[in-house]
């Protein structure tokens, strides 16, 4: 019972989970168990069936891609106290991309059957679940849109703001982004050399300050001003 009220005291610092009703929120940490994954662990990869919804609570899940040349794509980090794998969920398909822990990471996972029979006995939840893909969808949209029209700079410094806002999932903003400059230029589509670049000049202009691992905001009205925020 602790485990649990301390599960949903964290959960409840997201945006989708705390405007969910009680009662679903029951129903999910009711079926919630938690996994523990070594830094560097395998969570799924592309083209495993599916297998439930999963929450951070610890740590981070790093999902991406590696094609057959080695070449690395990486989408995005996911965090505390944020959901994952919601697509499989509508269209039961394989999972479209690889999930590794970064670092030590602790995971709350609802399993797949489960949530099928929760939703075919409260259809009206789907909506709750549509809700959190949309969000991340219209996430994406932007992205797309940014990769086509903005320049290299913009693009990074409005990728920091939305990291520090939480993706609008939590309230506040963090300073301090555990995030490596390679991370950022793999999610940006950068080379690392383009990404010190601009990072350094940001350093100088007194926007950010670089650390090994961590890249702290200091001044989050010049990243607004440079992604034209």
């Amino acid at each position: 019972m602790n485990d649990r009220c301390a599960w949903r005291e964290q959960l409840l610092q997201g945006h989708w989970f705390r405007q969910l009703s009680p009662a679903l929120q029951d129903s999910l940490l009711d079926a919630a168990r938690p996994r523990a994954l070594a830094a560097g662990e395998r969570l799924f990869q592309r083209g495993d069936a599916p297998c439930g919804l999963y929450a951070v609570l610890a740590g981070a899940v790093r999902i991406g891609a590696v094609n057959a040349g080695g070449k690395e794509a990486l989408l995005t980090l996911i965090e505390p106290p944020h959901w994952f794998g919601e697509i499989c969920l509508f269209d039961g398909q394989p999972r479209t991309h690889d999930a590794f822990a970064e670092g030590p990471t602790t995971l709350l996972r609802v399993p797949q059957a489960t949530l099928l029979s929760l939703l075919d006995q409260q259809p009206a939840y789907w909506r709750e679940f549509a809700l959190l893909m949309s969000h991340k969808l219209r996430l994406a949209f932007v992205a797309l849109e940014q990769q086509s029209l903005m320049g290299a700079a913009p693009r990074l410094a409005y990728r920091l703001l939305q990291m520090a806002a939480g993706y609008g999932e939590v309230d506040g903003e963090r300073r301090v982004l555990q995030l490596s400059q390679e991370q950022l230029a793999l999610m940006l589509s950068l080379s690392r050399q383009t990404t010190n670049q601009i990072l350094k000049a940001l350093e100088q202009d007194g926007a950010v300050r670089l650390s090994y691992g961590e890249i702290e905001i200091l001044d989050p009205g010049r990243l607004e001003r440079l992604a034209g925020k």
